[in-house]
């Protein structure tokens, strides 16, 4: 029997090739002989880069401008001319110092140099996998980055970060990179809400990203002013408001094509290849409630599964079984069942996922 093992990341817990090592110690605990193949994944957010790099991407390492202007190693992945980039290296929740949030003055401008550096290496094809995003500043840090002035009444470029775009008058993009215009952009992210209102960048992330009532008004302000300003028709557009508003900047600015990132990433591994002859995939979430069921990772994986007729089981931090039975998963397996302290599951899931692993190969196997 073989199982394929391909789980999303656990945030803030367990990285999807730890969790499948976990299972997989756990299976083997009951049946040492049984075949497994452990498929790094992502959909689009932290962990996206390493799935691509694992299913043969060449890592190439940087030293570029951190949300805050620290200077942070980032990583992108060449595969011929199609670059891999995971916005999260560079302008990422996880590269702030001390994880001290800064949602005023957060910029996306190291995500712009990753761009560069892309450009640098002959690539034709950039996806730009946007989640995990510590800015709300529409991307204009990675324009600025690209070449572009944002500037002041005065002449002066604007500080970095979403608060000071209030002070944008003029976006010059004359001096933008010549590269750009031959490159295909691709937005992998599966957030399709607008940049801004009730729905948008701010009201809806930057809470996420430390920002107060207050903050939010004005980071939706300074939002607004700079698409005003850019005379741009995305403000609309589903995706606008990914990553702060960096798909916005994308959108208006690369001619970026928005896709689903866990499509993107299925498709980039040869996933449909290395599932073809599984009897069962085990696939995962931290959390999965209403929200997985709009285009998240493991909704992505049974479709998949479904399609070559593959029995598929989901494994999470928390989660509904009922919900996951309506949507075709064989069985739910939660860290919850077994350890009732979430902080606990949350701190050491390793010997939660091998039970779970040895529960699995008893029921499943």
């Amino acid at each position: 029997m073989k199982i394929a093992i391909a789980s999303d990341s656990f945030k803030g817990s367990a990285s999807s090739s730890e969790i499948a090592q976990w299972l997989e110690e756990g299976i083997h605990s009951v049946i040492p002989g049984c075949e497994i193949e452990k498929i790094a994944i992502g959909d689009g957010g932290e962990g996206s880069l390493d799935a691509v790099i694992q299913a043969g991407f060449k890592p190439y390492s940087f030293q570029v401008c951190g949300p805050i202007g620290n200077i942070v190693d980032a990583r992108i992945g060449i595969n011929g001319e199609t670059a891999f980039i995971e916005m999260a290296q560079a302008s990422g929740l996880s590269q702030l110092p001390s994880h001290k949030l800064s949602p005023l003055t957060a910029t996306s401008f190291g995500t712009g140099q990753l761009i560069l550096h892309a450009l640098d290496l002959g690539a034709k094809r950039v996806i730009l996998s946007i989640g995990g995003s510590a800015c709300t500043d529409a991307g204009a840090g990675a324009l600025q980055a690209l070449g572009a002035r944002i500037l002041r009444s005065d002449g002066g470029d604007v500080l970095y970060g979403g608060a000071s775009l209030m002070e944008c008058t003029q976006i010059d993009v004359s001096n933008l990179d010549s590269r750009i215009s031959n490159v295909e952009f691709i937005l992998a992210s599966d957030v399709t809400n607008p940049l801004l209102g009730p729905m948008g960048a701010a009201h809806i992330y930057a809470p996420q990203k430390g920002a107060d009532i207050q903050q939010v008004e004005l980071l939706e302000n300074s939002l607004t002013h700079f698409a005003q300003t850019s005379g741009s028709s995305n403000v609309e557009t589903p995706g606008a408001g990914a990553a702060g508003g960096l798909g916005f900047m994308a959108l208006t600015y690369l001619n970026a094509k928005a896709q689903s990132g866990i499509e993107t990433i299925l498709g980039l591994i040869e996933f449909n290849q290395r599932i073809a002859d599984a009897d069962l995939i085990i696939t995962g979430e931290g959390r999965f409630d209403a929200q997985s069921l709009s285009g998240k990772a493991p909704m992505g994986i049974l479709a998949r599964a479904q399609e070559q007729q593959i029995e598929t089981v989901i494994v999470v931090g928390q989660g509904d079984t009922t919900q996951a039975d309506e949507v075709g998963f064989s069985a739910l397996y939660s860290l919850t069942s077994f350890e009732s302290d979430i902080a606990t599951c949350i701190s050491n899931p390793a010997p939660l996922l091998r039970l779970i692993g040895q529960e699995l190969a008893r029921t499943h196997i």
